[in-house]
């Protein structure tokens, strides 16, 4: 017998949530904040090498003052996002937004200005908003229905692939056809402008229903930063690993990619093309992945999505011809997406509701540091060795932290199934039967317990078992 259609309950029965579960003005207005807040983000590396290039030193410059942006992302959204505070983290992602709007604007208006100024102005430009991704993540998922999390931010990864879709036709086009301290000044009035959407949300959020600050115990009642506020965050670092293995393929696609394309005998103009196509390949797969419930764990997932990813960055760097070369670029980027939104899943699994806006960001300087590594691992290789050969070695390393990320994930799990099992068995009543709060539980409570894929979220439901 059939259950009616949107019916909640017991038994083999599950709401199947949609995309049109999380449409709402809400969101629509989260995605014109986040639009605001990363646009600027995806924009800068190249805004800051078209500000520098018609000055001495030229495009040195320019990747100078684009490594300062990107370590002060590195240095920032850690710092920054483990002092977020749930019941005000509006008033502080709005703080770090301005300051980062100021440093765009600094860049905008001084660009004959000396290259240290130039570089401190960057370095903040990309450190004072860092948090933001993680604060605005965690937004978006308290903005739907506990089970349509992988729809959420399914659309988040669409909109993220849109934005860098459009950044660098953007950056190009205004800096050569205006100015070149134009992009600047539009990324300081695009951030400036979410400061303004924020007030549209609360000024709390990610407290998961409690009041009170998370103190790193799960208890609600408060405590100021320490090694036990910061044990959960450490505990995940299996994800990291594994988030960081995502963007190195990326960062081997976007830099290497030019000259793969010369050793090819293929014009280097179709570099931006064959990326834009990569964005589309993210954005088809980030849609694709929300569609559905996938089967196997979340970790499994990611494993397959990231050698799957690997396999295609590896056709890329082989196949001789530029139409292979994109198919595989954007299959590629398809299976990065979902392997990114995995990661970002395992990571609402595996942290308290109130540190999920620190993980974030902790996530988002791990991928930082993973394209970081991965550009300079490039480079050095570049100097004695083919570019297809630079490819596959980065390949190489993906793989090497996509097994630490899976081992470490399994042996964490391994742990807590044994915890669970003994916090069990110290309540076991007189009769064999489990007993939690003086009620005895039936079989089903320890299968549970057992089950590390599976446990309970915000609003009781399993965001991967409940879609």
């Amino acid at each position: 017998m059939e259950k009616p259609r949107g019916v909640v309950g017991p038994g083999p029965y599950r709401l199947r949530m949609t995309y049109r579960d999380i449409a709402s003005r809400r969101v629509l207005a989260w995605a014109c904040t986040a639009v605001g807040a990363r646009m600027p983000v995806a924009m800068a590396p190249l805004a800051l090498v078209f500000l520098a290039r018609e000055r001495p030193g030229g495009y040195s410059l320019g990747a100078v003052l684009a490594a300062a942006y990107v370590i002060g992302e590195i240095v920032g959204a850690p710092v920054l996002g483990t002092r977020l505070r749930p019941e005000r983290t509006r008033a502080q992602l709005s703080a770090g937004l301005a300051v980062g709007s100021a440093g765009f604007l600094g860049l905008g208006l001084f660009p004959a200005a000396p290259a240290a100024v130039l570089a401190g102005f960057a370095c903040v430009a990309g450190a004072a908003p860092a948090a933001v991704t993680g604060g605005l993540r965690t937004l978006l998922t308290e903005l739907v229905p506990a089970r349509a999390a992988a729809q959420a931010l399914s659309v988040e990864s669409m909109l993220s692939a849109g934005v860098w879709a459009v950044s660098p036709a953007a950056v190009a086009g205004l800096a050569l056809g205006v100015a070149p301290r134009v992009p600047l000044l539009l990324a300081a009035a695009l951030m400036a402008s979410s400061v303004a959407g924020l007030r549209l949300f609360p000024a709390g959020w990610g407290a998961g229903g409690e009041d009170a600050p998370y103190d790193g115990r799960g208890t609600g009642e408060g405590g100021g930063p320490g090694v036990e506020r910061r044990r959960p965050l450490l505990d995940a670092w299996p994800v990291y690993v594994t988030g960081a293995a995502s963007l190195t393929l990326l960062g081997l696609s976007e830099l290497v990619l030019p000259a793969l394309l010369e050793q090819r005998g293929v014009g280097v103009g179709w570099s931006g093309p064959l990326l834009a196509g990569m964005s589309v390949g993210a954005g088809l797969g980030a849609f694709a992945y929300g569609l559905r419930n996938w089967p196997g764990r979340l970790r499994t997932r990611s494993v397959v999505l990231m050698a799957g990813t690997s396999v295609c960055i590896t056709f890329a760097a082989l196949l001789p011809h530029p139409a292979g070369i994109a198919i595989a670029l954007t299959v590629g980027g398809a299976l990065q997406s979902g392997a990114m939104l995995t990661r970002n899943l395992s990571l609402r699994e595996a942290l308290p509701p109130g540190a999920l806006a620190a993980g974030y960001s902790v996530m988002y300087a791990a991928a930082g540091a993973g394209y970081a590594a991965t550009g300079s691992l490039a480079g050095a290789l570049l100097r004695f060795v083919a570019p297809s050969t630079a490819i596959l070695a980065g390949v190489a390393l993906t793989l090497v932290l996509t097994a630490l990320g899976w081992w470490g994930e399994a042996r964490r799990d391994g742990r807590s199934v044994r915890d669970a099992q003994v916090g069990l068995a110290a309540r076991t009543g007189a009769d064999g039967a489990p007993v939690a709060d003086g009620v005895v539980a039936g079989p089903h409570v320890v299968a549970a317990a057992a089950d590390p894929e599976r446990p309970p979220v915000r609003g009781g439901g399993d965001p991967e078992r409940r879609l």
